[in-house]
């Protein structure tokens, strides 16, 4: 097996031990504070990041997207009707989330290619990506395709 395939398996197998639920906790707090896309030195998660892409040479960035949960709220309208017929209630996301964070780091950076992404984690308001990019115009990158 190769050491992704052993990085995949451990982290499977932390998952379900109360001091790596107290860890992503106490991480989770940190990312709350932090901004909505937020550029990281290195992933989380290296079997999935390589999974999708990424290499640890300079082209390749990792960002942590942080996508509100929840259903979409409408402005109500100001005239006489019941909340049954206003449409504003009951309205869903056409998209995914993890959809949504790609496009949000794609907004971000530009001239950045999105490989993919991966789930993080989530609380009682946010969930979180990582979105792994990749610049198609830089040395690194053009010299090894």
């Amino acid at each position: 097996m190769s050491m992704y395939k052993y990085i995949a398996e451990t982290w499977k197998k932390l998952r379900t031990t109360p001091e790596f639920k107290r860890y992503m906790t106490l991480k989770r707090m940190e990312w709350r504070r932090g901004k909505t896309v937020q550029r990281i030195e290195r992933p989380t998660r290296p079997d999935r990041a390589h999974a999708l892409g990424y290499k640890a040479k300079q082209g390749y960035i990792v960002v942590r997207v942080r996508v509100s949960k929840g259903g979409l709220s409408k402005i109500p309208p100001t005239l006489g009707r019941r909340q049954k017929r206003t449409g504003i209630s009951k309205i869903k996301r056409q998209k995914s989330m993890q959809t949504i964070a790609e496009e949000r780091a794609k907004r971000k950076y530009r001239n950045m290619t999105v490989l993919g992404s991966y789930y993080l984690g989530e609380d009682g308001r946010y969930r979180w990506y990582e979105v792994i990019l990749r610049d198609d115009h830089h040395p690194a990158v053009k010299s090894s395709k």
